[in-house]
């Protein structure tokens, strides 16, 4: 996608593919915007086609310039909160944190100022930005590694569809009790909720369609411990935990799934997340180094090692 930014506003040259469209159209189709966020930028008066208030109606032809406030400072209803964060990348569009553990992604309540969405926000008004930061998607509060987060609201609508499409790729590593006999598998169990327990899910007939791919990487014979990469079809809560204890492989330090206590918690870490820039349509894959101390993961080179 051709575009700049000046000052406030988003500057898109319209592309062969975007000719004899009309604004609504490329909004509704291209920019996955909402009904209400286009009633909104209709109201606001926030797009312009070279350099004009048009009907949202009106044709659009390539090497238009079509016009965005986008950047402007946008309140938001999240407390800032300062934390040190690993910023692993950032553009004006979205950025991508590394996760410490014993963190909640996004806030449980009204009240709560302690997750990783309060730090990003915090983060982005020292440096002079006020957005409606969204995550595009979540990590289990003991779980670490790369989190997503877009800047603006047409950014996460867009992310949004991306992640669903399956279109964002992530790769977690994992440390289970145990030693693979397998090389590479999948795991294709529905997930449901524990009726027995809260926090708890299990495989369950009636659950959600859930499927889990895994590759061993390493064996740790004298520990009688295996490292694993694992990606996802799926996005259900818990999903690698329940998975892996499916088939007799917990991850190891986590208690609620069969685990024992080696680790302070589980060993499940984001260790990469790869898509495509959904304005420079740049191929991003940005890896999240573990942080633990002590350390849960041995030092690799993880891009190395999980092409490998």
């Amino acid at each position: 996608m051709n575009f700049e930014r000046k000052g406030d506003w988003l500057l898109l040259k319209i592309p062969t593919q975007w000719e004899n469209k009309n604004i609504e159209e490329i909004f509704a189709s291209y920019l996955c915007a909402s009904r209400k966020q286009i009633h909104l930028f209709k109201m606001e008066k926030k797009v312009q086609l070279n350099n004009q208030n048009v009907p949202w109606t009106t044709t659009v032809h390539k090497g238009d310039s079509l016009k965005i406030k986008l950047f402007h400072s946008q309140p938001n209803t999240i407390t800032p909160t300062y934390m040190d964060l690993s910023i692993l990348y950032e553009d004006d569009f979205l950025l991508i944190v590394n996760k410490p553990d014993s963190m909640d992604t996004h806030p449980n309540d009204q009240v709560d100022t302690t997750s990783l969405l309060n730090g990003v926000a915090f983060y982005l008004l020292a440096n002079g930005e006020e957005r409606q930061l969204k995550h595009i998607h979540r990590l289990d509060r003991d779980t670490t590694g790369c989190i997503l987060f877009a800047k603006h609201e047409l950014v996460a609508n867009m992310l949004d569809h991306m992640l669903r499409e399956r279109d964002i790729k992530r790769t977690y590593i994992a440390v289970v009790h145990g030693l693979l006999s397998k090389k590479k598998g999948s795991i294709d169990k529905p997930i449901g909720k524990d009726r027995h327990h809260s926090n708890r899910r299990r495989i369950a007939e009636n659950g959600q369609h859930a499927v889990t791919h895994y590759q061993l990487l390493k064996k740790y014979p004298n520990k009688n411990l295996s490292l694993l990469s694992c990606t996802l079809d799926t996005g259900r809560t818990h999903q690698i935990r329940v998975h892996l204890s499916s088939i007799k492989h917990p991850l190891a330090g986590d208690t609620l799934y069969g685990g024992t206590p080696i680790f302070t918690r589980q060993a499940l870490h984001a260790v990469n997340i790869q898509f495509k820039h959904p304005f420079t349509e740049e191929t991003l894959s940005i890896y999240a180094p573990p942080m633990d101390q002590p350390e849960i993961f041995p030092h690799e080179d993880w891009n190395h090692l999980l092409r490998g």
